[in-house]
């Protein structure tokens, strides 16, 4: 059996332009390993995403996809800094520590709204966050995990509104 251990997440991407922010809870062991967000083959982050903002993201290199990110105004990062966790389900985080998330607010002039990929960041980041300013939308979206079991087209109606978000 796997023993939990303390799991520290990836620092944020993003250019001072940003206007749209998609906040995970905390990537998983695949994606800590190559120090990638959404690096587990059977994520459907970046066709989700892609599909949004019409960029062929799950066909690009890493670095290329996180380039075409930043030119839409696009950033990434977590709810959580850090969690005791076994292995790389939400439900099995004990003792999180959260990032700063609030902190967007301010640091982003840009910023148009935060989107949540996911149960357990939109609780947590809610919570951080409160009431959300005039001007930025909080936007709960359908898990990209593959633990999350729901068709792809569902996720992909629910993901389509970020694109009224992105810089074009």
């Amino acid at each position: 059996m796997e023993l939990a251990s303390i799991k520290v997440g990836l620092a944020p991407i993003a250019l001072p332009n940003a206007r749209l922010f998609v906040l995970g809870s905390l990537p998983g062991d695949a994606s800590l390993g190559a120090r990638q967000y959404y690096a587990h083959r059977t994520n459907q982050f970046w066709r989700l995403l892609g599909g949004a903002i019409a960029e062929p993201l799950q066909e690009l290199p890493y670095a290329e996809r996180l380039d075409r990110l930043a030119r839409r105004g696009v950033g990434l990062w977590d709810v959580i800094a850090s969690a005791e966790r076994r292995g790389s389900l939400d439900q099995a985080i004990r003792l999180a520590e959260h990032n700063r998330i609030v902190q967007l607010l301010s640091d982003f002039p840009n910023l148009r709204a935060i989107a949540f990929n996911g149960a357990t960041a939109a609780r947590a980041g809610r919570k951080l966050i409160g009431d959300a300013p005039p001007g930025i939308a909080l936007v709960d979206l359908p898990s990209s995990s593959a633990a999350n079991t729901a068709r792809f087209e569902e996720k992909a109606r629910a993901w389509a509104v970020l694109a009224q978000f992105v810089a074009t």
